[in-house]
């Protein structure tokens, strides 16, 4: 009889391990990540005037729109999955910041550094930069000739072919002779070194693709032009004159742009234009400037309709004036933003953007006639009145208030939502790493 009832518990304590372990399987975290691999890709074009380029951009920048429904139904899933996956809280430090927590936590990040490529969000989501490449190390800031650039400079690793993630041995200035004309496929990632670009030419993304910038300080940019540049191991041509932007994203798809700062540049900090799409601008701390940011080539260009960007968890902090950002046609996720400084407005628009501001917090200046954060730009309230403009679970402060318009179509927002936005009393901690990192590599950032 006791011999009975002790197989009986063995048998119970059995089925209930086998249950465990079922249940186990059945919830362990599986890492599938999207990629889109983009081979092919038009190197820069080296059209000699701005009208030949805007002549090209119609017809270069084609590989670079996509179709937003698509677009839409792929990042629902995409958040949906996303979602389930960090409630296993698997990597997950708590920050509230899903592209930090994804990576930040592990204290061997510069054994794993590729890692970075699998935690992007938005519509940017997708850049791979140089995952599926080898390392290149920059060890020279020196930028004496941008025809033939040395081995060991950024310029040298930024325009090579294949694939490569590009670091740094050590601290560096590199000051830039002429723009820095990007390839495709290359993650620039400045962890580990205290790395500007400054006082000189910027980075330049045009008519190329799967592009990663992080952890730089790019500030004091200057106009340059009317000089060869080199494009690539097998072209180099004559560049008429950049605008001097930090950031300039010209015809070009699957672009990320992370955990920099920016300041005090010619023209814009980040600009997106001639069809440029599937771009996410996260993590930046961004001061000192005027026109901060443009998403769209003109009201005329009406290939920007299908352009779709992220804006997320920047600080636009102080010094700021306006266009944070500025956009025309297409659709704009602008979520978990903290919005210090502002003289002018903080989001405009033309041409009939669609712009989604969700969970942001934005504190108005002093001055009692620059409280809207809203800006419609040369335009009748009768044309406005229909666009797509929304603010969804923001923080309004210091008297701020968002001027909402159109009939709310669920569609419109679809093609401008990329990720959950949190709640606005989560900005402070999730946008408290704004601006690169101070990580080095022998200790968890």
């Amino acid at each position: 009889m006791a011999a009975a009832k002790s197989l009986v518990c063995v048998s119970a304590v059995v089925l209930l391990m086998l249950f465990i372990g079922a249940t186990i399987v059945r919830i362990s975290p599986r890492w599938n990540v999207e990629t889109e691999k983009m081979r092919s890709s038009n190197n820069s074009s080296m059209a000699a005037s701005s009208a030949g380029e805007e002549q090209a951009g119609d017809h270069l920048s084609q590989h670079a729109v996509e179709d937003p429904e698509e677009i839409a139904s792929m990042v629902e899933m995409s958040i949906r999955n996303s979602t389930e996956r960090r409630k296993l809280g698997y990597f997950s430090c708590g920050t509230g910041n899903p592209i930090d927590d994804c990576w930040r936590c592990d204290p061997n990040w510069h054994k794993n550094r590729k890692r970075l490529a699998d935690c992007g969000i938005g519509f940017g989501r997708n850049a791979v930069g140089g995952r599926d490449g080898r390392f290149y190390v920059v060890t020279d800031p020196g930028d004496d000739d941008p025809v033939n650039p040395r081995p060991g400079t950024l310029r040298h690793a930024v325009i090579q072919d294949k694939p490569l993630w590009i670091v740094f041995k050590r601290d560096m200035v590199i000051v830039l002779k002429q723009e820095l004309i990007m390839n495709s496929f290359k993650t620039i990632d400045g962890r580990g070194a205290n790395v500007h670009i400054a006082n000189g030419g910027c980075i330049t993304i045009q008519y190329v693709t799967n592009i990663i910038i992080h952890g730089l300080h790019i500030h004091d940019c200057k106009p340059t032009g009317n000089a060869m540049v080199r494009s690539s191991p097998s072209h180099f041509g004559w560049r008429t004159m950049a605008d001097g932007d930090g950031v300039s994203i010209f015809g070009s798809s699957h672009i990320w742009v992370d955990h920099n700062s920016l300041s005090k540049c010619a023209d814009g900090l980040v600009d997106a234009v001639m069809g440029s799409t599937a771009i996410t601008i996260s993590n930046n701390h961004l001061t000192h400037h005027n026109e901060v940011m443009l998403l769209g080539h003109s009201d005329s260009y009406t290939t920007d309709k299908q352009m779709q960007v992220t804006i997320a968890y920047n600080h636009f902090g102080e010094g700021l004036i306006q266009r944070m950002p500025r956009c025309r046609h297409g659709y704009f996720h602008v979520v978990n933003n903290d919005y210090t400084h502002w003289e002018m407005y903080a989001i405009g628009g033309s041409a009939s953007p669609t712009i989604n501001s969700q969970g942001n917090r934005y504190a108005a200046p002093s001055n009692a006639f620059a409280k809207e954060v809203t800006k419609r730009v040369d335009t009748a309230a009768s044309q406005w009145k229909s666009w797509n403009w929304r603010s969804e679970g923001d923080l309004l402060l210091n008297g701020a208030y968002f001027t909402p318009s159109g009939a709310g179509a669920s569609a419109s927002y679809a093609r401008a939502s990329s990720l959950g936005a949190k709640s606005s009393s989560m900005v402070g901690s999730i946008t408290s790493g704004a601006g690169p990192l101070p990580c080095r590599r022998s200790r968890q950032c």
